[in-house]
């Protein structure tokens, strides 16, 4: 119990401590900037790099308000988004702790709190790409199909290379998208590139500079996508492209699974 205690202390001094300087306050630095994100962020990079570890406990929402100089709905919105991307859990009565570390490295690739708006990216795919591949499998044109196969033919000499790039990633779920016969699928996914494109750059790095296994569980998630848009199976194209989005998901988060 001591243990626990003083651990709980530990992490509450770091991301918490009595006397907040000006340089700890968050603003709002445009419209489209969320304080929520900010500060996102700043709870993400204290987990990355180890400051407050897995298992330690969080401060309570009036010391983080009062730290950072924001509403305490602010501060639940943050806190909310953690939960939801798996990094922090709350336990009744004891209150919020670290449940997942990501890998450090992450920070190599994207800012921590842009990573918050990717994930919400994310999460919109899972949903609207889900459906995309069913329609695709079902309704897609020998000539669609072909160009499918050659998107995920570049995708797997990038894998083999070591030189995973965005844009064939990108090509791959935009084809995909095309083949659905609904051209508002495509038009979704466009209003939505630019974050896409920032997850992409950030997942692909993340998988470039991870073990090879890593880069193939990806080829054979897209291998599995693949077959059941070839073989005309909505519900196992659905099956499979969630899949694939969720684990890419969890394999930003999770920083066990990153090597």
């Amino acid at each position: 119990m001591a243990r626990r205690k003083a651990a709980d202390t530990s992490a509450t001094e770091k991301l918490a401590p009595a006397a907040a300087s000006a340089g700890d306050r968050l603003q709002a630095a445009g419209p489209h900037d969320r304080l929520s994100d900010q500060l996102y962020g700043k709870v993400f990079e204290e987990i990355t790099s180890g400051r407050v570890k897995v298992g330690e406990q969080l401060p309570s929402e009036v010391e983080i308000s009062e730290r950072f100089g924001v509403s305490r709905p602010v501060v639940r919105e943050a806190l909310l988004r953690l939960r939801v991307d798996g990094l922090i859990t709350s336990h009744q009565g004891r209150g919020t702790f670290v449940s997942h570390q990501p890998a450090p490295r992450i920070k190599t690739f994207a800012k921590a709190q842009d990573i918050a708006s990717y994930l919400r990216c994310q999460e919109v795919r899972i949903t609207l790409e889900g459906d995309t591949a069913r329609l695709a499998a079902e309704r897609h044109t020998d000539e669609q199909l072909a160009a499918i196969l050659a998107a995920h033919e570049a995708f797997s000499e990038g894998v083999h290379s070591g030189k995973l790039e965005p844009a064939a990633d990108l090509e791959f779920h935009a084809l995909i998208a095309e083949a659905s016969g609904n051209e508002f699928y495509s038009s979704l996914l466009q209003s939505i590139h630019e974050a896409m494109t920032g997850l992409m750059r950030l997942t692909l790095g993340l998988t470039r500079t991870a073990s090879k296994k890593r880069a193939l569980t990806v080829l054979g998630e897209h291998a599995a996508i693949v077959a059941a848009i070839r073989a005309r199976d909505g519900e196992e194209a659905r099956i499979a492209m969630r899949f694939h989005l969720g684990q890419a998901r969890r394999r930003l988060i999770d920083g066990r699974g990153s090597k």
